[in-house]
């Protein structure tokens, strides 16, 4: 897959919720979190933080927590063999001002950017994975002892998978999404 272009990347990579009971490599994982890394932020502030579980028991014990309740319809994720908690540190001055002269948490950007970069790194070498932002966060932050200068934004399962039917959800054409100089 490594000798695919960017497009092809884009076109192919879909959500995937089976996974298959293959470990993944952590030379793997620390690639994905190398592109993560990478990921460009606001006034360079990279607020990403990464918490990788990869143990069966520690994705059990977390996902009693997070995926109970309201959120038992995410329990799918137990069975991936990673699960990356994607969490935002609180305590960067730029991020507080932006969001109050804005109106705009600058760091669900920054963090999206860098979970796309994870995702797509991911897809590259094989891995299939779905991002998850239906939890539970505070429980899922009590499970972990996250400090409360974090903040448990969103969560993505990964693993090795079986190739998906090849059904694909329908995308608006470009013209109902984008525009050029002025809108319609």
């Amino acid at each position: 897959m490594g000798s695919e272009s960017f497009m092809e990347l884009v076109k192919g990579r879909r959500s995937i919720r089976r996974f298959l009971p293959k470990k993944v490599p952590r030379e793997v994982m620390e690639s994905c979190l190398e592109a993560a890394r990478l990921a460009p932020s606001g006034e360079n502030v990279q607020p990403w933080r990464f918490l990788v579980l990869d143990e069966p028991d520690r994705i059990r014990d977390f996902g009693e927590q997070a995926f109970s309740g309201i959120y038992r319809f995410t329990r799918w994720a137990l069975k991936a063999p990673v699960i990356v908690v994607i969490l935002a540190k609180l305590d960067i001055l730029t991020n507080r001002i932006g969001a109050h002269l804005q109106g705009t948490q600058y760091y669900l950007l920054d963090i999206g950017i860098a979970g796309t970069h994870l995702m797509m790194r991911a897809y590259e070498q094989g891995l299939g994975g779905c991002w998850i932002g239906w939890f539970n966060a505070k429980k899922a932050a009590r499970a972990l002892r996250v400090p409360k200068k974090y903040r448990v934004v969103c969560c993505m399962a990964l693993g090795y998978y079986e190739e998906p039917r090849k059904r694909r959800k329908k995308k608006y054409e470009l013209g109902k999404v984008a525009w050029f100089n002025e809108m319609p």
